[in-house]
């Protein structure tokens, strides 16, 4: 299945679980099921591990990230972020700003229920807080980035009322954090999270580290209604399926580890029930993932340069000067780049592919239905995934290297 057209698997009144419920209601419903719970216990084992990072040996490799200044907008974060703690009340400081090292960093989560007990709920905010809060977003991200995050939670309150559930699904149905307190030069970090999104954004003396970034969307485009017109993801599928046809045939059989979708011909338990495809999802933050596919040291100078651009669709999410790094940093290590693919590479197929290298690791997805009653992978339901490999998700290579030299002791201390 890829047809865009999501309106045949609207579900009818009787097929419907969240029709007018509250997010509280419908939580509560979700996680007396077998399957939420399974995969919140899951979830809570994983966090409660130390911090390692995504690896391909279960061992981080040292000397790939270092302490530079690369022209992060750390003032008007700053400036951002103080305005919106000027607007708290003492109970919504308390829940929404914790430690920069805090374990709770890692405690997000990308689906539609509420299981946290920390973090300002922007649903419940006053609308001057969750506008303050959205510009601490907008101060630190590009102009494409922030459209994005707003595309995935206007996208959110789009499925909201094609499914009559704006209690559940709703523009404001996302968690806010801070993490340590807004400076230029000292380390601090805000994070985003809730259905279909979770940003995470550390920055110390003009650097800036925004993973893990998840985005994405079941019903990928509006087709009606306040939001008609909005599409997110064109991009990152047509530049995916551009590359891999551009690869000559025994290049491309390098690229697919597997052709069905569904993970029929791969092995058990490589297709994961809720996060479909994707390795680097939620609570994955020490996963060993080994290098397969295609090596971009086999690719032409043009194939390359396709992926690296494919790349970069990801990293625009970045202000200019860390985009920038990132990308320096992508093109250092291109020969040890892989690719690879999952599903067919027609218009109408759905498929899966990743970039993974030493300082970057990326997922593309399109996913069966959760709300909608499609059972097979459809263009119409896409998550994407940007992680930072060896160490550097959360910026914590970076936070632990800033402790060891301006506080000696207390990086292990600082960073869990």
């Amino acid at each position: 299945m890829a047809q865009l057209d999501y309106r045949p698997y609207i579900p009818g009144p009787d097929e419907t679980r969240i029709a007018g419920a509250t997010a509280e209601a419908h939580t509560a419903a979700r996680l007396k099921s077998p399957r939420p719970r399974e995969l919140f216990e899951e979830w809570a084992a994983l966090a409660d591990r130390p911090f390692a990072g995504i690896t391909t040996d279960g061992a981080a490799r040292d000397g790939l990230f270092a302490l530079k200044p690369e022209g992060a907008p750390v003032a008007a974060m700053a400036e951002a972020a103080w305005r919106l703690l000027d607007a708290l009340t003492p109970d919504e400081r308390a829940r929404m700003l914790h430690p920069v090292g805090s374990p709770l960093w890692r405690r997000w989560q990308n689906t539609e229920m509420v299981a946290e007990e920390h973090g300002l709920r922007l649903e419940m905010a006053a609308a001057p807080v969750r506008d303050l809060a959205m510009q601490v977003v907008r101060a630190s991200l590009s102009e494409a980035g922030y459209a994005a995050s707003e595309g995935v939670m206007r996208l959110n309150a789009f499925l909201g009322d094609v499914l009559g559930a704006p209690g559940v699904l709703n523009e404001w149905s996302y968690t806010f954090c801070l993490f340590g307190e807004p400076a230029t030069a000292e380390p601090w970090g805000w994070q985003l999270f809730g259905h279909h999104l979770s940003l995470n954004c550390l920055t110390l003396d003009g650097q800036m580290v925004l993973t893990p970034c998840f985005l994405g969307a079941e019903i990928t485009h509006a087709d009606s209604g306040r939001y008609a017109g909005l599409r997110l993801f064109r991009d990152h599928e047509r530049r995916g399926l551009e590359l891999m046809n551009a690869l000559p045939p025994a290049l491309r059989d390098k690229a697919v580890v597997g052709h069905s979708i569904l993970g029929e011909d791969l092995p058990e338990g490589r297709r994961h029930f809720a996060d479909h495809m994707h390795l680097g999802g939620a609570h994955q933050d020490n996963r060993i993932v080994p290098y397969e596919g295609l090596e971009a040291a086999l690719m032409s100078g043009r194939q390359r340069q396709m992926l690296t651009d494919l790349a970069g669709e990801y990293l625009a999410t970045l202000p200019d000067g860390p985009r920038r790094a990132r990308l320096e940093d992508f093109e250092r290590h291109l020969a040890e780049t892989h690719f690879c693919w999952i599903g067919g590479a027609g218009e109408a197929d759905a498929f899966y592919y990743r970039i993974q290298s030493p300082v970057v690791f990326i997922e593309f997805d399109m996913h069966s239905g959760v709300f909608l009653t499609n059972r097979e992978p459809a263009k119409f339901h896409v998550h994407t995934i940007v992680r930072t490999p060896n160490g550097n998700d959360y910026g914590i290579d970076l936070l632990r290297r800033h402790y060891r030299q301006s506080h000696v002791g207390g990086a292990d201390r600082q960073c869990r």
